[in-house]
């Protein structure tokens, strides 16, 4: 249960509301979501970790890419219980 509520959990969960939301409000193409979501992942893993090196990079690729899966696992669920 720890692990569930830990800081990285958190991150994970907090960037894919931000993806997702950034997706409904603006125009931006569906190709750039992933650009975005790995400069918003770099960026807060920077800002969690008060450095940058490779491990704070992989971090936070790891960030945006759990972010990127995370939205699209919503919009497959919203899609298809509209169809139904």
């Amino acid at each position: 249960m720890e692990a569930i509520l830990s800081i990285q959990f958190t991150a994970y969960v907090a960037l894919a509301v931000l993806l997702y939301a950034i997706r409904e409000a603006t125009n931006i193409p569906n190709r750039y979501i992933p650009i975005v979501a790995v400069v918003l992942g770099v960026a807060f893993s920077i800002l969690e970790n008060n450095a940058f090196s490779f491990d704070v990079l992989v971090s936070g690729l790891r960030y945006a890419l759990y972010g990127i899966g995370s939205v699209a696992t919503i919009k497959y669920v919203l899609e298809k219980g509209e169809n139904q």
